[in-house]
């Protein structure tokens, strides 16, 4: 079993900056795959970024490349979504996800473990 906790959300002007972490419980955090995803009201669940276990493989959606940093620290269980030059559009609920080697990191039903979603605000 996986417990994931989000923290870092919030309210932003756009163009401003914020930094996701997501606090894992498990002694095998370090052989997860994880990614971020952001769902906003009455649209589906979206992918946003993926990082493999070894941390040399990262993944991002098209409209945030360039402008998001997906990190992790194995030591520390933590899983981290730098955003920068944030847009209005970037506006959702953030939530973490691990799972075992997907063979698809962007597609939801391969994650195993789901956090309970943190808001983020990006005013205009």
């Amino acid at each position: 079993q996986v417990q994931l906790v989000e923290s870092g959300g919030g309210l932003v002007q756009a163009g401003g900056s914020l930094r996701l972490s997501c606090a894992a419980s498990g002694r095998t955090f370090s052989t997860y795959t994880m990614g971020w995803f952001r769902q906003v009201p009455g649209k589906e669940r979206e992918f946003v970024a993926a990082i493999r276990w070894s941390a040399h493989t990262t993944y991002y959606a098209d409209s945030v490349k360039g402008r998001f940093t997906i990190s992790r620290d194995n030591g520390k269980s933590t899983v981290y979504l730098q955003m920068n030059s944030l847009k209005p559009e970037d506006t959702a609920v953030y939530y973490c996800a691990a799972a075992r080697a997907p063979p698809e990191v962007t597609t939801i039903g391969d994650y195993d473990y789901w956090g309970q979603g943190t808001q983020v605000t990006v005013s205009s």
